[in-house]
């Protein structure tokens, strides 16, 4: 096969856009017009779309792909077609390319294109592997270009026997050379004993005795090779935060916490870093853990939404359960860093972390995420637009805070760390209460059998003491448990973490690590998980993992190891002890290997064999117990830290402090700086605060940068120092700099300031924003500690902030100052509005200038002039409130005020008002209807809106009047030639126990106006007690939306609750804390149905009860609701459904049921008790059920069965479907005499009686004196007929039909039969004769016989009839016609009357009449039919 090389798929690679693409480019290039490169993305997944200009004209489009080609994998040699559907306007043209070749060759490669429905076609002839590729659609018209992709895989296809031959040849020589290789080793090394035949047999490897010796050198060379990469890798590791011993990987976990509960999470940059180690040294030794145990962190308080102003700043802060030095915060995927737009704070008890968004702007907008182990919590910044604000006014920047916070954080975490400390506390007392009983004596089993150099083998701990060892690890696990000092020296202890989940693992590579303190986190492998899931639910199931199983040694070994461990014994430390403290317990352990064959560990007293779980093994392979067990009891903890040290960055010449918190008062603690000890002097001053050791940096230098660690009884804690050298400004340089700087228009204006800090220093100036470049106008000075800004000839234009901002490699400084240009104001703003127009005077009001030129406005100067005159009089100035009222006004005519704005800088322009006209008498309208807000048994109080129409002038006073029930006459409530000033009054010439009704008019200057409508009726008596609780609450219905509710009206109890006058419904979602009402006002009836529910939602419902004293309790429900349908059987609800169909072969089959069930029931179509073949369609939807044959053969006939069922009960329906088509015609017919005057007909059977078993025959007779056919024979089921009466003399002709439910078939004709006798001539003489009347009433000569009948066979009866003219017969079941039904075959045939049940069911019983009827009379038979089984 020819391969194409790469320089000649180059230049085919290209993009070649089509004609009139290029030539829209060039046009725009000739005229200038910079085409627009917009790129989105379209509906159509996987289509990009560039669009070339920014404003499409109407009704134009860039292209798009409607539907795009579909990837396609094929056997060599077939044929291949890709289909794309492109729309756009104009229509766009099409072009088809690939990746690595061209298609040049259009006999291979075919393009097609539909103008009806806008396909266009690649087709690919004859695929071979060079065809297989990428390739592209790119649709481009004159507004933009849509590119879509798609691949093409070929698949070998051959079945050449010489290519059979080559595969099993070179099979055979990959299995022959099993022993060499390296992956046969792999499995070997990685699998259980009992799959080395297995994988020896795959490999062709015969020998498995030498495999097996070759085997142990191979795990011994192996276990060697890890050990050495272990020694290069400490220093990467120590500073990704990762260790490894031998074989597997464990994540250690920096500044783990006392309190942090099972804190278990490791760095994923970390964790990317130590895998990439991994992979550089080879894909075998890329054994990291692919899971890790992770942090059981929640969050206490999340972070909530938060609206903001541009030019804000945005504050974001949650709380945590467990104490974590740093969260990290995302925006729409990317992580957010500390720097200049984003400030990452955390408390000092590290349970409250922050950040804060400066300086918010529209891109600032989006989702915001804090993420804390594998938890995580979202919410949205809404940045809204600038108010707008007075130019030249400083502009206070304020940080926004989430809507309703206003949640004391700091109390918060402060209760959820005495909570931590609680649990700790609890867990403490809980262990020594185990030591005191004496709970702890468990027996710890060790399997070995092997020797030193396997230790890495896969074991398997008995299940019995694996339980009881995880049942003492979660009972006491807590802090880092420690001997005591003075302790027994023979007792052994085991070493448990800190944390609950965590064990610490001891080994010879343990030994030899400088970092001791590093904890492995605890897991179990994976065939094992499921029986551990109950007793360790904390501990996470792990790919590799490592066990730790404590062993026991003899008395006399015991004995042996507290002699060399004597001097060592109050020196022992915890695990975080330094290598020198642990050089003797080395020694000790290095001459106790040769005696006992053991690793011990001296640091835990014990002896530990470290295990490894294989990942590919699926069982382990059990060790045998050699030495005696001996009982282990558990030591009470020692110090520990409650909180430790966290990293700071210090600024140079600063005071700074480093914290940290031990579990003890009573404990002291060192501190050391890069392992150098730290003595209290000038620059350093340690205290200590009960608990609580602080280190304080008095004045912080670049040489007191460094990593400070803590020491406190063997337990340690590490913090790097940074000290940094960020610009900072000269202190009376920043407070003369921030003051407001006021100039006048046209002056300089001048900004200086002075800093240090570390060089080089980036300085920047910014006004409202946007950075400042020199100019004509401005001027900026810069040198190393000083800069300086000069703004020339200012403008009121220029008024806003002034920024300074400062950056270097440390760090960045901002200040901020307010530059006011002074001016004259600006003229006052209108229109004026008329606030009052009377006879008597006219008030208007207008607003204050937009730009008061930085100087508040001091008063206003009005002139006046009366429409039709052309004088301005003088008004005069008044104070600086831009309102007047104008009394020296004469009624009725018109004015035009003009108003001028005055400021310490000058007079604003003029402004000039419409024309105002002095009122005429108008008097106001009603005010609302008075509301009663009190009542009492001598006092009403009453509230009521002011009128909408006002009349022109200022309302003076309401008049009040009352009126009892009954009465017509309405009397004044307030006192006597006093109106009521206030929109509300006190009536309390009232008498107890009526009942009033009240109304309101309203008096300006013209006088009294109309009366509102009056208030509801209120009695004069003391308030009402509120009802109590509903009764008997509950759901009575329910659906999808919808739920209704019923309950009791609460009882009436005198003195303590009232009767209750109507009731509100409130809802809640089952994960909402806040109720809503689902009725504005107060329903009557104790039944209500709540709407707009959630379907499958899950609601709280409460009823309170109401009267006018009150609300009641709420009743609520003690379960939520369901919003689903109530349980409902299946049930069909068409009652015209047919049992029985005849279809035409070819036409479509369609059945349809419709039903009513809840929930909706499975549906299950069957065919003759079979499930319907693929060839029938089934539709299903809420109520219905559709089965739908497209086209139908005969092979579809039968009985077609629904099934629906739910848990409620089930249901089914059948309908018989017989699909035929028009029948064959009969074969040849013949005809022979057996019995004189009679002619049997015998015929050949249609071809289609054996494929529809209702198929019968039809014969007719000619004779051929009457030239008319009749029937003599219907539904004939055989092939013979005997036709009696035959004459002789005259001829006979027959036809044959046959007949199905669907029609009749073309007639078979029969030779003619007899002969015609010649006649003589003969002459008759007609006799007059009398006319006779034949016509009679409908009898029935033969009637109806009963019948019995068998399920699944046919019933025929018969009757005969006579009657003149002919009756029309009518058949009944049940009183009910059957004429019409199709289940029945009827016929009447010369009188004789025949019913045809095709298929006898149960349904078939009842009584069966016939009915014959004609002009004359009437006539019945009646008969019964029995079904039987």
């Amino acid at each position: 096969m020819w391969k194409r090389s790469k320089n000649a798929s180059q230049p085919s690679s290209r993009s070649c856009f089509s004609l009139v693409h290029q030539y829209i480019l060039h046009f725009n290039e000739v005229s200038g017009n910079k085409s627009a490169v917009i790129r989105r993305r379209s509906k159509t997944p996987g289509v990009m779309i560039t669009q070339s200009i920014v404003n499409l004209p109407e009704g134009k489009s860039t292209p798009d792909f409607q539907c795009k080609p579909v990837a396609v994998t094929v056997q060599e040699g077939k044929p291949v077609v890709f289909k794309a559907v492109v729309t756009g306007s104009p229509k766009p043209d099409v072009t088809w390319k690939r990746a690595k070749g061209n298609l040049s060759d259009k006999e291979k490669f075919l393009r097609k294109c539909k103008e009806s429905t806008g396909e266009y076609i690649l087709e690919i002839r004859n695929v071979t592997a060079a065809e297989a590729d990428t390739y592209k659609c790119c649709a481009v018209n004159e507004y933009g270009k849509a590119v879509c992709s798609t691949t093409l895989n070929v698949v070998d296809g051959s079945t050449n026997p010489e290519d059979f031959r080559k595969l099993l040849k070179k099979s055979k020589l990959e299995k022959a050379d099993g022993e060499n290789d390296e992956r046969f080793w792999d499995a070997m090394l990685n699998a259980d004993r009992k799959d080395y035949e297995r994988i020896c047999s795959e490999y062709d490897v015969s020998d498995l005795h030498l495999i097996l010796k070759k085997l142990e050198d191979k795990r011994k060379a192996r276990g060697q090779k890890y050990e050495d990469e272990d020694d290069c890798c400490d220093d990467d590791s120590e500073k990704s935060g990762i260790r490894r011993s031998g074989r597997t990987n464990a994540v250690r976990i920096n500044n783990v916490l006392q309190n942090d509960s099972g804190l278990h999470m490791a760095d994923v940059g970390e964790i990317n870093l130590h895998n990439k180690q991994l992979k550089e040294a080879g894909p075998k030794e890329d054994l990291l853990p692919t899971e890790f145990k992770l942090s059981n962190v929640g969050f206490v308080i999340r972070i909530q939404e938060i609206t903001a102003e541009e030019k804000d700043h945005a504050l974001f802060e949650c709380v945590l359960t467990h104490p974590l030095s740093t969260i990290t915060w995302m925006k729409k995927g990317i992580v957010l860093e500390d720097g200049e737009k984003y400030n990452i704070t955390v408390s000092g008890e590290k349970l409250i972390h922050r950040l804060l968004i400066k300086d918010c702007n529209k891109m600032d907008k989006g989702i915001y995420s804090a993420i804390a182990g594998i938890t995580s919590c979202s919410a949205w910044l809404v940045v809204e637009a600038q108010k707008n604000s007075s130019v030249g006014k400083k502009t206070v920047r304020k940080s926004a805070l989430a809507s309703g916070a206003e949640t004391d954080l700091e109390t918060v975490a402060k209760e959820q760390q005495i909570k931590n400390q609680q649990e700790m506390e609890k867990i403490l007392k809980a262990v020594k209460a185990k030591q005191a009983a004496g709970k702890l004596k468990e027996e710890k089993v060790l399997r070995s059998g092997e020797d030193l150099n396997e230790n890495r083998r896969p074991s398997k701990i008995l299940e019995g003491h694996k339980e009881r060892m995880l049942d003492d690890l979660e009972s006491t696990a807590e802090d880092g448990k420690k001997p005591k000092e003075g302790g027994s020296k023979n007792k052994k202890t085991i070493n448990i973490c800190k944390d609950f989940n965590k064990v610490e693992e001891f080994s010879d590579e343990d030994d030899d690590e400088d970092d001791g303190d590093q904890h492995q986190l605890p897991t179990t492998s994976q065939h094992e998980s499921s029986k551990d899931e109950d007793l360790t639910k904390n501990v996470r199931t792990q790919r590799k993992s490592k066990k730790v199983h404590w062993k026991r040694l003899t008395l006399e070994q015991n004995e042996q190891v507290s002699e060399d461990e004597s001097g060592d014994t109050d020196d022992i430390k915890d695990s975080a002890e330094p290598r020198e403290q642990q050089s003797s317990s080395k020694q000790c352990k290095e001459s106790k290997e040769p005696a006992s064959g053991k690793h011990l560990c001296h640091e835990s007293h014990s002896e530990c064999d470290v295990t490894e779980d294989m990942n590919d093994s699926s069982t382990q392979t059990r060790r045998k117990r050699h030495i005696p067990l001996i009982t282990d009891s558990v030591i009470d903890p020692g110090v520990h830290f409650i909180s430790g040290l966290s990293d700071v960055d210090a600024i140079i010449h600063e005071p700074a402090e480093l914290t940290c918190k031990l579990s003890s008062e009573d404990c002291e603690g060192t501190w050391f700086r890069d392992g150098k000890k730290i003595f209290p002097d000038d620059s350093f001053s340690i205290t200590k605060d009960g608990p609580v050791h602080k280190l304080m940096i008095l004045k912080c230098e670049e040489e007191h940068s460094g990593k400070y660690r803590f020491e406190a009884d063997g337990r340690k804690t590490e913090a790097r120092f940074i000290v940094k050298d960020p610009p900072r400004f000269d202190p009376e340089d920043l407070n003369i700099f921030i003051k407001p700087l006021a100039v006048k228009v046209g002056h300089h204006a001048i900004f200086k300031l002075q800093f240090v800090g570390y060089k080089p220093i980036k300085i920047q100036w910014y006004r409202d924003g946007e950075e400042l470049q020199e100019d004509n106008n401005i001027k900026i000075e810069k040198s190393a500690g000083h800069s300086r800004l000069l703004l020339i000839r200012c403008q009121r234009r220029d008024t806003g902030e002034i920024k300074i901002k400062l950056k270097n490699d440390h760090g960045f400084a901002e200040a901020i100052s307010q530059l006011i240009v002074l001016d004259k104001p600006s003229a006052p703003l209108g229109p004026a509005e008329v606030m009052e127009s009377s006879a008597t005077c006219i008030e208007l009001k207008w607003r204050p200038p937009k730009d008061d030129g930085g100087s508040p406005v001091i008063s206003y100067i009005l002139e006046r002039q009366q429409v039709g005159r052309n004088t301005w009089k003088k008004i005069g100035e008044i104070p600086g409130v831009p309102s007047y009222r104008d009394t020296d006004v004469d009624r009725g005519r018109k004015y035009c005020y003009r108003i001028r704005a005055v400021t310490s800088e000058g007079t604003s322009d003029e402004m000039e008002t419409d024309d105002m006209q002095a009122g005429k008498f108008a008097f106001p309208g009603p005010p609302a209807p008075p509301k009663v807000v009190g009542s009492l048994s001598d006092c009403i109080t009453l509230s009521w809106a002011p009128p909408t129409k006002t009349g022109g002038s200022r309302i003076l006073g309401y008049i009040l009047e009352k009126r009892k029930k009954g009465s017509n006459l309405w009397t004044v409530a307030n006192a006597s030639d006093e109106l009521v000033t206030e929109k509300r009054c006190a009536v309390r010439d009232v008498v107890e126990g009526i009942e009033y009704e009240f109304r309101v008019c309203a008096i300006n200057l013209s006088g009294a106006g109309e009366f509102s409508n009056p208030s509801e009726f209120v009695f004069a008596r003391d308030p009402k007690k509120p009802p109590g609780k509903v009764m008997g609450l509950k759901v009575t219905e329910t659906s999808h939306t919808n739920m209704i509710l019923t309950w009791t009206k609460p009882e009436e109890k005198p003195g303590e609750q009232d009767e209750a006058k109507g009731y509100f419904v409130e809802i809640r979602q089952a994960d909402c804390l806040e109720w809503s009402r689902c009725n504005s006002s107060p329903v009557i009836m104790t039944s209500f149905n709540v709407k707009g529910l959630k379907s499958m939602g899950m609601y709280w419902v409460r009823v309170i009860a109401m009267n006018d004293g009150g609300e009641s309790a709420p009743e609520e429900l003690p379960r939520y609701v369901l919003a689903v349908p109530l349980p409902v059987r299946p049930r069909f609800t068409n009652t015209k459904m047919k049992s029985f169909m005849v279809v035409r072969a070819g036409n479509s089959v369609r059945v349809t049921v419709n039903f009513e069930a809840s929930p909706r029931p499975e549906t299950t179509w069957l065919k003759d008790n079979v499930p319907v073949t693929k060839r029938a369609t089934v539709s299903n939807s809420d109520g219905s059920s559709q089965l739908l044959i497209p086209s139908s053969e005969r092979s579809d006939s039968g009985i077609y069965s629904v099934l629906l069922k739910n848990f409620a009960g089930q249901e089914t329906f059948s309908t018989e479907v017989r699909v035929t088509d028009d029948p064959k015609p009969p074969g040849p017919v013949e005809l022979e005499e057996n019995v004189p005057g009679t002619v049997t007909v015998i015929w050949t059977p249609s071809p289609d009686e054996k494929l529809d078993d209702h198929l019968h025959y039809t014969v007719l007779k000619l004779d051929s004196n009457k030239h008319t056919w009749t029937t003599v024979a219907d539904r004939l089921f055989n092939n013979k007929f005997t036709v009696c009466n035959i004459l002789q003399g005259r001829e006979y002709h027959f036809r044959v039909y046959a007949k199905n439910d669907m029609g009749t078939s073309a007639p078979s004709e029969s030779p003619t039969w007899g002969k015609e006798k010649k006649k003589n001539k003969m002459m008759v003489t007609e006799a007059t004769c009398k006319a006779c009347d034949l016509r009679c009433a409908p009898t029935f000569i033969v009637p109806l016989k009963l019948q019995t009948a068998t399920v699944g066979y046919e019933c025929h009866m018969s009757c005969a009839v006579k009657g003149n003219p002919v009756p029309r017969v009518t058949w009944y079941r049940n009183h009910v016609s059957l004429n019409t039904d199709t289940n029945y075959y009827i016929s009447n045939t010369c009188g004789v009357c025949s019913l045809l049940i095709l298929r006898v069911g149960p349904k078939d019983t009842g009584e069966y009449s016939v009915v014959a009827e004609n002009s004359l009379g009437r006539a019945e038979c009646t008969t019964v039919i029995s079904v039987r089984e």
